[in-house]
């Protein structure tokens, strides 16, 4: 092994990287558990601290439910693997490493959780942030890229995917899917998993053919401010699901 990969391992296998790999293999299970995954598609992703140019992603082959923390592989921000066991799935490097490169964005997850997907369909292509009281909390927060261009094949189309946010938090892709991101796991896991149920509530009061009731802008913000003024819940929620979902 040369200076440069016993370096690599090195950072791979300390004690920062490796909590990082059981919490980034703890969200993807999660996400399975509240089926928010997609056979073994998509992909969830986290910057190493102080190594802004190194990324933890999920592995190409395996089910979200079965991956552990042995699991994660580690990229760079060109998309070429560095440590781990398994292959990458080339649309995750070109997704993943264009928003962690360019728009900047620490923790990455990118899905095609039903009833998110399903408001890409529409002619709004997402979400409602005036409805629900899940809905406020992302009241300016999101973007909504409606230029579907196919598979994500190469680097030119991450990189446009990526300044399309346009500093959002939250991405709506026309046709697609959606993208969360957030400066920790646990903060990026709760947006993900709050930004379905508000998805689902949106759809299914729309197809009950009744108008729908949405609060005044003002209002919506203000809630939205509440939400991100007190993020303990979302490191709540994912410490219970560290007891429901360990293996051990």
């Amino acid at each position: 092994m040369n200076a440069i990969s016993s370096d690599i391992e090195a950072v791979f296998n300390s004690p920062v990287v490796a909590a990082l790999r059981a919490d980034l293999a703890l969200a993807l299970r999660a996400a399975a558990h509240h089926g928010l995954g997609e056979g073994v598609c998509n992909h969830f992703s986290v910057a190493l601290p102080d190594r802004s140019d190194l990324f933890l992603l999920n592995p190409r082959g395996l089910m979200w439910g079965e991956i552990q923390a042995g699991d994660i592989v580690m990229i760079d921000a060109t998309g070429r693997k560095l440590a781990g066991r398994h292959e990458v799935e080339p649309t995750a490097m070109f997704i993943h490493a264009a928003i962690h490169r360019i728009a900047r964005k620490n923790c990455v997850l990118h899905t095609h959780m039903p009833y998110a997907t399903a408001l890409t369909l529409t002619e709004a292509r997402g979400l409602d942030t005036t409805l629900s009281q899940n809905a406020m909390r992302y009241h300016g927060r999101i973007a909504i890229d409606d230029q579907y261009n196919g598979l994500a094949l190469d680097g030119s189309e991450g990189e446009r995917i990526a300044n399309a946010m346009s500093g959002a938090d939250v991405v709506f892709l026309g046709n697609h899917g959606v993208v969360v991101c957030g400066e920790r796991i646990d903060y990026a896991y709760d947006d993900l998993y709050y930004l379905e149920r508000a998805c689902t509530a949106q759809v299914l009061a729309s197809s009950t053919g009744s108008a729908l009731r949405p609060v005044r802008a003002e209002l919506a913000e203000r809630v939205a401010q509440q939400l991100q003024g007190e993020r303990l819940q979302s490191t709540l929620f994912f410490e219970a699901l560290r007891r429901i979902l360990n293996p051990d």
